[in-house]
């Protein structure tokens, strides 16, 4: 493993995404007991995403784990899925980790909400109540984080969380992951957590594996901190560390 550091963000390489996975569950279970040893229950928001499922894995299959002590959320999902729909980002957490794990709640976003500001407004009540620690995110290939794609990304957002309008290399992303069988099929639109939101977390955790990330992990840490890129502002942050593969890293 390779460690170096970009302004604030601290970045680590590992040979395969596999070791990587494993190395970031450790980094975030460290962090969740020694979390526990101060509070009573923790907040964790995870992102939905195949970038994610080394380390997801790995946390699963951690046995020191207190679940029952940590509420779970994320971070963003589509407008106008059925509510069964397997690309739903509910559901593939559900999978993943969220069914997996005796979590003390799961609070979802509702994929079928058919008011979008109003399913906005009321989760951004619950994170309200619930303060964030723990942010478990990546970074998509335009740079976006959650679904904060460059039109839509703001880093003194007004609202926690809000609906959004996907860009089209968004809505590729989810055809080149297998999650769709074309664009058509991806919805246009969705909700999500908004950049202030996930940043303020005490610890992020940022797990970003695949060739197809490399020009998005480049322009991360070598590119002008702004919006046009919007995973840049891990760069502003004292609490990122951000886990690389061989292959996302290919182009540093």
């Amino acid at each position: 493993m390779k460690s170096f550091y970009k302004d604030k963000l601290k970045v680590n390489v590992y040979e395969n995404r596999v070791l990587m996975g494993e190395d970031a569950a450790k980094d975030i279970k460290n962090t969740i007991i020694n979390l526990l040893m101060a509070k009573a229950e923790i907040n964790m928001i995870f992102a939905a995403a195949p970038s994610q499922n080394d380390m997801l894995k790995a946390l699963v299959n951690d046995k020191d784990i207190e679940w029952n002590r940590i509420n779970a959320f994320h971070m963003d999902e589509y407008i106008g899925l059925d509510k069964d729909a397997p690309q739903a980002f509910g559901n593939f957490l559900k999978d993943h980790i969220f069914g997996l794990v005796p979590f003390k709640s799961i609070n979802y976003i509702d994929v079928s909400a058919t008011d979008p500001e109003k399913e906005s407004q009321r989760y951004a009540k619950i994170l309200a109540d619930n303060p964030t620690d723990i942010v478990v995110m990546g970074i998509g290939e335009n740079g976006h984080i959650a679904f904060n794609d460059p039109p839509v990304a703001d880093f003194n957002d007004k609202f926690a969380v809000k609906p959004v309008k996907l860009d089209e290399v968004c809505r590729q992303q989810q055809v080149n992951d297998g999650c769709f069988a074309s664009i058509e099929k991806v919805p246009t639109h969705a909700i999500t957590l908004t950049v202030p939101t996930l940043v303020k977390a005490p610890y992020l955790f940022c797990v970003v594996p695949a060739k197809t990330k490399a020009n998005a992990v480049y322009q991360t840490i070598n590119g002008e901190i702004g919006e046009h890129c919007p995973a840049t502002v891990l760069r502003t942050q004292e609490n990122a560390i951000l886990y690389l593969d061989s292959d996302s890293a290919s182009k540093l």
